[in-house]
This record gives C-alpha cells, structure tokens and sequence, in this order.
C-alpha cells in the first residue's frame, strides 16, 4: 500500500506502524510481516524477518559490544534503515525498532516482490523461480538494489527507501516463530518470525562453528 499524504486511512496506518515501531523488537518483527517496503522501483511483500535486542542484552547483536562507526543507526531512532554489508559480497537490511538509545532491530530476511518484478529479475538473472528473487536477506537487498546508500534512511518518509503496512493485518495464526539462522550467540531464541506456508520465506540453517586444526 503506497502512502498517499491526504488519505486519512494511510496516514493512520502509518503512524500506528511508526508506534510498533517505537516498540520492543518482538512485536515490531511480527508487526512487520506483510509490510511493504519499496526500493529501486521493485516492491517487496516482507514474509520473514528476525528480532535483535539492544546492547548487551542479545550476543548476536550487531551492537552487543556497544556503538560503532557501524551500527550507530541501530541507537536510534526507530524507523530508520541500518544495512551492513557481510561476507565482502552482501547487503543487508533492518529496521531499528526500540526506544533511542536502545540499540534493537529487525533484520528483513525474505519477501515476495509484488511491484517490478522485471527489474528485480534483471538484477537477479541466475534466480529460476520468481518466488526465490527476495528469499534471503541479501537477495531481497539485490532484488530492491539495497546498497550502502540506504543506510540510515528513514523508511517512514516519502524518501526513495520506503516501508509501508500492509493493505489489511496479518492474521495471527499465520505467523510461526522459530530459532534465528546462522548466528553464533542465542541461536535458539524463537525470535525469527514467518508466514506459515509461504513459499518465499528462506530455509532454515543453523550455525555451526568451524572447528580449527
């Protein structure tokens, strides 16, 4: 749903999305499922995303250790882009949630691209299937040419990085929670969150350490 100013019913929608976002990360991460988040003129419907906590309180956080030239977006305020770059060959991107200062976020993991599909497969050329073009964090960032210059960008303005909610709720039931994907501190917190039988959501790979001779 693309936010039109002087439509009452969007602008509602907005500031409540805004509100969960000021939130804890947990209710953020379900509440963003069914978003829209919009990019390089491709549109993405989010089906999977994962929740980070602040500063000392989650091992897999980007900002357990405190605040970097890296991760100063993730203090706040919500709403607004933190995109890392990983693996020297991916992007990816989340939305800081929480109170400022706080330092929590919901990484966008998967999505099914509703609007400019065509360019989304010119930048995914080796991707068969349409359902595989956003499925994964550093495809959904290829899929919408999510790059550097996103980040700290303001998701709830009319920016060229946009997230929107979605046309109607999600209903609870088709949400599942289960353990986040390849992280090295609290893997199995139930903190990932999904669209039960959604074919764009990623698989499931639990980290294993490399073990060193």
């Amino acid at each position: 749903m693309e936010f039109v100013p002087d439509d009452p019913s969007a602008e509602a929608g907005l500031a409540a999305l805004a509100d969960l976002l000021a939130g804890p990360p947990l209710p953020a991460a379900r509440g963003l499922l069914g978003c829209r988040l919009h990019a390089g003129g491709v549109t993405v419907r989010i089906t999977e995303v994962e929740a980070y906590a602040g500063s000392g309180g989650d091992p897999a956080s980007h900002a357990h250790r405190g605040r970097t030239p890296r991760n100063a977006v993730m203090f706040g305020p919500a709403g607004h882009a933190y995109v890392y770059f990983t693996y020297g060959m991916h992007w990816c991107v989340n939305v800081v949630t929480g109170v400022e200062g706080e330092a929590s976020a919901v990484l966008l993991r998967a999505g099914e691209v509703v609007d400019g599909l065509a360019t989304a497969r010119e930048r995914r050329p080796a991707i068969r299937r349409d359902v595989d073009l956003a499925r994964g964090p550093a495809r959904l960032c290829s899929a919408l040419g999510i790059d550097r210059a996103a980040y700290g960008a303001y998701l709830l303005g009319d920016g060229p990085v946009g997230l929107r909610p979605p046309a109607r709720p999600v209903p609870p039931e088709r949400v599942v929670a289960g353990p986040r994907v390849g992280v090295t501190g609290a893997h199995d917190l139930p903190w990932r969150f999904w669209l039960d039988g959604d074919p764009t959501v990623s698989a499931y790979r639990r980290h294993v350490p490399r073990i060193r001779p």
